[in-house]
């Protein structure tokens, strides 16, 4: 049979007219639709501000992963982080003084508010601009991951930098096992301590919990395997060391 307009118009008003008999008959109905223990359905045509919804704590605090293991994760060896030094770096500085003279090609890395710089006594702070920018990305991510995280603060500690062929031949005196071809010599590449961190903390304010230096460590692992997976540089997880040793790509 053919619906026409007017068996439609007859028949809404014949459901109208039931619904009303029975909330006539039975007002609890209408009053148990509205009661909080049956809310709408998301579905339903209810404001969004009416729907139930699970709040996002305040403060949530993300999980801490570390890598499953550090060799496996970072194990860039001296001859392929080498060819990245070949192909972003300068050309080896012979002495302080010449790196003094190559302000055009280096850039000084001493002072930022994400790392901290140990006194040098076999480099100096110098880096080529890519190279800077990892570094100082690479701080940034460390300090954003720890906030989310819920830890305090702390600065990561460059115990390496460019060196230049004077301190080479320093280095190798006092170390056999020191590489006369170092990375270290192109302004590429930097070493990070792991198992050391300078707290950031106001000096007359109150003294910040402690936070053990394996948990920052885990912190930094992931920081530095998303660098490494995004292919901004090569990693070597040094045990001797104690550092990444790490190479701009």
């Amino acid at each position: 049979m053919k619906l026409t307009k007017k068996r439609y118009l007859q028949g809404f008003a014949v459901v109208v007219i039931l619904l009303a008999i029975v909330r006539w008959i039975f007002p609890g109905v209408a009053a148990s639709q509205a009661s909080p223990a049956n809310p709408p359905s998301p579905t339903s045509s209810a404001s969004p501000a009416s729907l139930a919804v699970t709040p996002v704590t305040p403060g949530h605090k993300h999980r801490i992963f570390s890598v499953p293991s550090y060799t496996e994760a970072f194990p860039d060896t001296n001859a392929v982080q080498l060819e990245a030094a070949h192909q972003w770096g300068v050309t080896p500085v012979k002495n302080r003084e010449d790196a003094e003279s190559r302000k055009r090609e280096l850039v000084y890395i001493g002072a930022s508010p994400y790392y901290h710089v140990d006194p040098l006594y076999s480099s100096i702070p110098y880096l080529v601009p890519r190279a800077a920018v990892l570094l100082q990305d690479i701080g940034r991510a460390f300090f954003d991951s720890l906030y989310v995280k819920g830890v305090p603060l702390h600065q990561l500690i460059v115990t390496s930098v460019l060196r230049s062929q004077d301190d080479v031949v320093k280095l190798r005196r006092r170390n056999g096992n020191a590489t006369e071809n170092s990375c270290h010599l192109y302004g590429t590449t930097f070493d990070i301590c792991y198992n050391r961190y300078k707290t950031v903390e106001n000096p007359d304010g109150p003294r910040r919990r402690q936070v053990q230096s394996d948990t920052l460590k885990w912190i930094l692992s992931e920081v530095l395997r998303d660098m490494r997976q995004q292919e901004r540089c090569y990693i070597k997880y040094e045990v001797k060391q104690g550092c990444f040793h790490m190479t701009v790509r």
